[in-house]
């Protein structure tokens, strides 16, 4: 007979070596005994029957009740041979109630209905996306990250008009190079968190160059900036505390935020008069942090920081503010919003990302007193428990750093060609939200139209995206264009023609 085994301890059915008396044989004769592992090498491995020990009979209770519970059988002898064909049929059949008791059980059945149910529910609410027409598809890239890239079933090069590449430092030979010599000196991981044995000197190096790169006291790194925002509120903000945060603020603010538990207030976009109406009922606690991004992602429109940092000076408040999208490229340097607007030193802390203008790799950071840095250093728990950034991404991210502090020769070009495609579009009629951000989004309302669009503007050689509910508001679905350092202005102006065919096509221009 076969061996059985289940769970994390492994269980086998054996018959034993000598046949009970008649009036047992009614009963299963089988033993049941756990397997020896070498997980637990103190266990003694199971006695093997033979002839000159008999194993004794072992059952389990269930069998040995139904025995007990059935009048003796009234056997004749039988030959060897018909023994032996009994005792293998009676293996069988217990064979198959374990068998039948693990899986097609009471337990097993409603494991089953679990299941089914789950799938039940996941396949409604996907037809509802589907129905919605909000499904998001994702197009596969076949070539690295640029201005011109592969797509997967799609013939010939095609212009990339969504990446959050700002800078074109995604592939730059730089970049890869000090990716690559990273990889080979440190390796390809640290297989471990910060702070036991997962910090090595690049980690340190780039902390710093980073608090420099922002003139601020000390930084901390993360694998991600949703992971920064995720561990800074909780970590900072008790219950005496108060947040204000921009209704219109990133996904991973408002999930960092909620995880706090300080006291939450939520201001309408850009709206100063209701951020100061808040300020004031807020007074009643510890500590206030107004929250906001710097610029907006979904609209490209940017926070107006010298009035809120004239707001939280009145009322005595902290800044914090997310640069993911302005961190590199806005700026007389790159330095972000705060250096755009000139309130450096009046920012207490930012976030942002390495995923984007510089590298486009991965990873995020915090920024601001040292102090602060020491705390969650000790407290916040996505660095507490998240693996180290691996090497090849600090190097990566170290070189992007490097080369926009030496020069901001991309930055000043980035302005000049997000102003040509703009002005070009709205010449052409389109609505482009925001203003001076290379995010340019091409308003259009309809999510259909939006998805539409898209799709006709790959047809024509031009990677673009729709957005539409639940990523922004219903009745303000977009196709979201973003304006990199490495397009050409003969890459921006076929990117307008090709809007102005398929616009007219789809009636969405005149």
């Amino acid at each position: 007979m076969g061996v059985w085994w289940f769970g994390p301890r492994r269980t086998f059915l054996r018959p034993v070596a000598s046949p009970p008396r008649l009036e047992d044989r009614s009963s299963l004769n089988l033993q049941i005994s756990p397997l020896w592992s070498s997980a637990d090498p103190t266990r003694p491995r199971p006695p093997v029957p033979g002839p000159a020990s008999p194993a004794p009979l072992t059952r389990p209770l269930s069998l040995r009740l139904a025995a007990a519970a059935r009048p003796p059988a009234r056997h004749q002898p039988r030959p060897p041979c018909a023994w032996a064909r009994g005792r293998e049929l009676g293996a069988m059949w217990a064979g198959r109630v374990l068998h039948a008791a693990l899986s097609g059980g009471p337990r097993g059945r409603r494991a089953q209905s679990a299941l089914a149910q789950l799938r039940g529910i996941l396949e409604e609410e996907l037809e509802g996306i589907r129905g919605a027409r909000t499904w998001k598809s994702e197009r596969v890239i076949t070539s690295r990250q640029g201005p011109r890239i592969h797509v997967d079933g799609v013939s010939g090069g095609i212009l990339n008009f969504c990446a959050n590449n700002y800078l074109g430092l995604s592939s730059h030979p730089e970049v890869i190079q000090a990716g690559l010599q990273a990889l080979e000196e440190f390796g390809a991981g640290l297989s471990s968190v910060r702070f036991i044995c997962g910090t090595q000197s690049i980690h340190k190096d780039l902390e710093a160059k980073i608090a420099q790169f922002h003139q601020r006291e000390d930084a901390i790194l993360y694998p991600s900036c949703f992971d920064a925002n995720a561990g800074l509120f909780e970590a900072l903000l008790t219950p005496e505390d108060a947040v204000l945060s921009d209704e219109l603020n990133h996904a991973s603010i408002i999930d960092g935020i909620r995880l706090c538990k300080a006291h939450k207030y939520r201001y309408r976009h850009l709206d100063m008069a209701n951020l100061e109406a808040k300020l004031q009922e807020a007074q009643k606690h510890r500590l206030r942090l107004v929250a906001t991004d710097g610029a907006f992602s979904m609209d490209g429109d940017i926070a107006p920081l010298q009035e809120i940092c004239r707001l939280a000076s009145r009322y005595g408040a902290l800044v914090f503010v997310d640069e993911c999208h302005a961190t590199g490229f806005l700026g007389a340097t790159g330095r972000g919003t705060d250096e755009l607007l000139g309130v450096m030193d009046q920012v207490t802390i930012i976030n942002s990302t390495l995923g984007k203008a510089l590298g486009g790799a991965s990873g995020g950071y915090t920024t601001g007193p040292g102090p602060l840095v020491s705390l969650l250093r000790q407290r916040a728990r996505p660095y507490l428990f998240s693996n180290s950034l691996p090497p090849a991404v600090i190097g990566c991210a170290s070189k992007a750093l490097d080369l926009l502090m030496e020069s901001n020769a991309i930055v000043q070009s980035m302005a000049a060609k997000t102003q040509r495609f703009r002005s070009k579009m709205e010449a052409a009629g389109f609505t482009i939200s925001g203003a001076h951000h290379p995010i340019c989004p091409v308003m259009l309302g309809d999510a259909r139209l939006a998805s539409c669009m898209a799709d006709d503007m790959l047809k024509r050689g031009i990677f673009v995206i729709g957005f539409s509910y639940p990523v922004v508001p219903k009745g303000k679905a977009r196709i979201r264009v973003q304006i990199s350092a490495v397009h050409s202005e003969e890459d921006i102006d076929r990117c307008v023609e090709a809007f102005v065919e398929v616009g007219r096509l789809h009636g969405a221009l005149p």
